[in-house]
């Protein structure tokens, strides 16, 4: 049950969701529940190749109350707006001035993809959010762990993990798990529920 205290919760918050293997599932699963007026910007990891995300950025937006949008360079990061990565580049956060912004880099995958969610982890350490929530949904291999480690040790970080019954592939979320990053795994419902009572409401 979310409280009006958790709606007004204010700060300086961004919240960082990575997917691989049956991740559009969940993203449709997951970012139709966040409201309009989320106090807090959303960044996607999903992992694809070039030509695919623009679609699904578009597929979310119509399901979603919140604006969602494929992440072009420069875009200025606000609240109550989900920016999802291009496919087959890396998006990364980089403060500018007092504002923050999309770049994209063409460096060579990591852990065997491009985007790679813990490109996107590590890029948040150097902003000036005060706190990030994390989600790691269904994947496989183990993409967001080592970025949201390195992250831990800069930044307040609140972390997600799917779980095992929800996912169709439990290697990302199974990783953040046992490594210690995250309680037990949750329902898609749950994490929606948590991110907004961690970032709250305008």
């Amino acid at each position: 049950m979310i409280t009006k205290a958790d709606e007004i919760r204010a700060g300086r918050k961004i919240v960082a969701i990575a997917s691989s293997t049956g991740g559009p599932k969940a993203l449709q699963g997951l970012i139709p529940l966040l409201p309009a007026n989320l106090n807090a910007p959303v960044l996607i990891v999903q992992h694809m190749p070039a030509g695919f995300t623009e679609a699904l950025a578009a597929r979310l937006n119509t399901l979603s109350p919140i604006a969602v949008k494929e992440a072009a360079e420069g875009d200025v990061i606000k609240q109550g707006q989900v920016y999802l990565a291009r496919g087959g580049r890396h998006m990364k956060a980089v403060r500018s001035g007092t504002r923050h912004v999309i770049r994209y880099s063409d460096e060579p995958p990591r852990e065997g993809v491009r985007p790679c969610a813990n490109y996107m982890y590590e890029s948040l350490a150097t902003c000036s959010y005060d706190e990030i929530v994390c989600a790691v949904l269904t994947g496989m291999g183990a993409d967001g762990t080592v970025g949201i480690r390195n992250l831990k040790e800069k930044k307040k970080v609140t972390v997600f993990a799917q779980s095992e019954e929800s996912s169709t592939v439990y290697g990302m979320p199974k990783s953040i798990v046992v490594s210690g990053l995250s309680g037990k795994g949750i329902s898609l419902e749950r994490i929606a529920q948590e991110i907004i009572r961690n970032v709250g409401v305008i």
